[in-house]
């Protein structure tokens, strides 16, 4: 087998694994650098019950359109989502009660009320897709749709970059100096839903966070500055992505899980050579002396 079979070809061939690429690629370069501003907010576990919240909404909109829409399912996974992050939020400052705790517990009960709305009308395989994702059925309106979600992501974080940047380090200075502290929260967890929703359509609500986590991780052991980081994690999902399809073509492995396994690797990877991995704490390089 040649190089050009074996990295080229199958994408050259075939129309579904070029729709798949593209699909991916953009979800690495939307997901990526918000994962490394949910790292920096400590809300990893968050972007996990978030990628969760959006099951009943994609589950009522795929009763209403009958099939598995992903038009219809993916709006109704943002509204779902919105509405988690709200109540959550609600909860939280209304009660004893932590942001992570009642992100929790919004979240179980989404997952537990989309299975149960998918089970009433839908078979197995339906309710498979839906928590699985289906990355090789992309069509060409959902590739718009995930190519336009990547595009506005990275444009608004480009927009609030500043305010949200200080928002994450040092809250408490910017609301000292008049900045709308809640509103860029607000912004940010509707840039999080949303890249949730485009990845819900591609790898399901239970893997729709691995391309938001890992890359953002693996950034995190490379670098300690933040413009690379974020270049960091959008190569880094890019990169798993495509090693990723190329794998789960030739083994013959389901794609959603093994791109994923991809940044797995890399990160298990990460974790031995990087500049923070386990091997410079153990074999430091010596000091210059003078």
């Amino acid at each position: 087998m040649t190089a050009y079979d074996l990295l080229i070809a199958p994408f050259v061939d075939y129309g579904f694994m070029r729709r798949a690429l593209m699909a991916s690629f953009c979800l690495g370069l939307g997901s990526g650098p918000i994962g490394v501003f949910l790292m920096l907010r400590r809300m990893s576990l968050v972007g996990d019950a978030m990628s969760h919240a959006v099951l009943p909404g994609a589950a009522i909109g795929y009763l209403i359109a009958g099939s598995l829409s992903l038009t219809a399912m993916g709006l109704g996974g943002l509204v779902a989502g919105l509405s988690v992050a709200l109540l959550s939020g609600f909860v939280s400052r209304s009660t004893v009660l932590q942001e992570d705790a009642s992100f929790a517990s919004f979240y179980l009960t989404s997952l537990a009320l989309g299975v149960l709305i998918v089970s009433l009308r839908g078979s197995n395989i339906d309710l498979l897709h839906v928590l699985f994702g289906t990355i090789l059925a992309i069509d060409n309106d959902a590739l718009y749709q995930i190519g336009a979600i990547a595009s506005f992501s990275l444009l608004a974080l480009a927009i609030i970059y500043r305010p949200l940047v200080i928002e994450c380090m040092d809250p408490g200075f910017l609301r000292a100096v008049g900045g709308k502290g809640p509103v860029y929260h607000f912004l940010f967890l509707f840039l999080v839903v949303l890249n949730l929703v485009a990845s819900f359509q591609a790898l399901g609500t239970l893997m729709a966070v691995g391309l938001m986590m890992l890359p953002a991780a693996i950034a995190q052991l490379w670098s300690r500055n933040l413009p690379s980081m974020m270049a960091i994690a959008a190569l880094t999902g890019v990169v798993s992505s495509y090693f990723g399809l190329i794998a789960s073509y030739h083994l013959e492995l389901a794609s959603g899980p093994t791109i994923i396994m991809t940044a797995a690797l890399f990160y298990g990877l990460s974790i031995l050579f990087a500049p923070s991995g386990v091997l410079q704490r153990f074999f430091p390089r010596p000091h210059l002396k003078a």
